[in-house]
C-alpha cells in the first residue's frame, strides 16, 4: 500500500484522541472567557436601567415640588404664612414660581404640618395624582396695583388631577420597588426614612457597580 493511500485512510478515520482533547480545551477556554463578558453586559444593562429609573423618579419629585410654589402657604423654600396679610389670598405669591410649572397644587390636606418644604409625602402620591388648578393671574387693577381679587388660579369649576408617574419603577438591582428614601430634613448618611417627605431616592442594593461605586450612592 502506497503512502498516499495510508494518508487517505487516516483522514477518513476522523480525529485522533489528542486532537479531540486539544480542540475541547480550546473551546473551553473560549467559553470561559466569554461568560464574564456576557455577565458584564447584563450588569451594564441593569445599571443603565437603574440610572434611567432614578432620573425618572427624581424628575417627578422635582416637578411635584415646582407645582407647590404658591400653594398652601408655600412661597420660597417651604416658608409658611409669609405674605398672608389682610386681603391677600394664601396662594398669592408667584414671584418664585418656576416657569416650567403650568399648574399649582390645590389640595393642602395631603401635606403634613411637618412637611414645610412641600415635597411629596410619598412616592405613591406621584402615581395617584393630586388636585391642581392652572397657574395664572385673574387681575383686578386699582390704581395700578393688584386688587383684593388677585389669585394665581384661573377660574375653573372642573376639578383636575395631575399624575406625575404612571407607576413606580422597579429597582433593577433588587427586582423590587424597594427604593431607599430620604426627606429634605435628613442627611445622606441616614439609613431610615423619617416619613416626612420624599426629597430623594436611591437604590436599596448594597452591590457594587462596574465602576466600583455602590449603587446606593447613585
Amino acid at each position: 500500500m502506497s503512502s498516499k493511500q495510508k494518508n487517505i485512510q487516516q483522514s477518513a478515520g476522523g480525529f485522533s484522541l489528542l486532537e479531540l482533547i486539544i480542540t475541547l480545551t480550546v473551546l473551553a477556554i473560549l467559553v470561559m472567557g466569554t461568560i464574564p463578558l456576557a455577565q458584564n453586559a447584563v450588569k451594564r444593562q441593569k445599571e443603565l436601567r437603574l440610572r434611567e429609573n432614578l432620573r425618572e423618579l427624581r424628575n417627578a419629585i422635582d416637578e411635584f415640588r415646582r407645582d407647590t410654589i404658591g400653594a398652601c402657604g408655600n412661597q420660597q423654600g417651604g416658608s409658611q404664612g409669609g405674605n398672608q396679610g389682610a386681603g391677600v389670598n394664601q396662594f398669592n405669591n408667584t414671584s418664585s414660581a418656576d416657569p416650567r410649572s403650568r399648574v399649582v397644587i390645590d389640595d393642602c390636606k395631603i401635606f403634613d404640618t411637618e412637611n414645610l418644604d412641600r415635597y411629596p409625602p410619598s412616592l405613591d402620591i406621584l402615581v395617584e395624582g393630586v388636585k391642581i388648578k392652572p397657574r395664572g393671574l385673574a387681575i383686578k387693577l386699582d390704581g395700578g396695583a393688584f386688587g383684593d381679587s388677585t389669585n394665581v388660579f384661573k377660574e375653573d369649576d372642573d376639578e383636575k388631577k395631575k399624575v406625575y408617574l404612571r407607576e413606580i419603577p422597579v429597582d433593577p438591582m433588587t427586582g423590587e420597588k424597594d427604593w431607599k428614601m430620604r426627606s429634605s430634613y435628613q442627611t445622606e448618611d441616614e439609613e431610615s426614612w423619617d416619613e416626612i417627605n420624599v426629597f430623594d431616592v436611591r437604590s436599596s442594593s448594597d452591590g457594587e457597580a462596574l465602576n466600583e461605586e455602590k449603587y446606593s450612592d447613585w
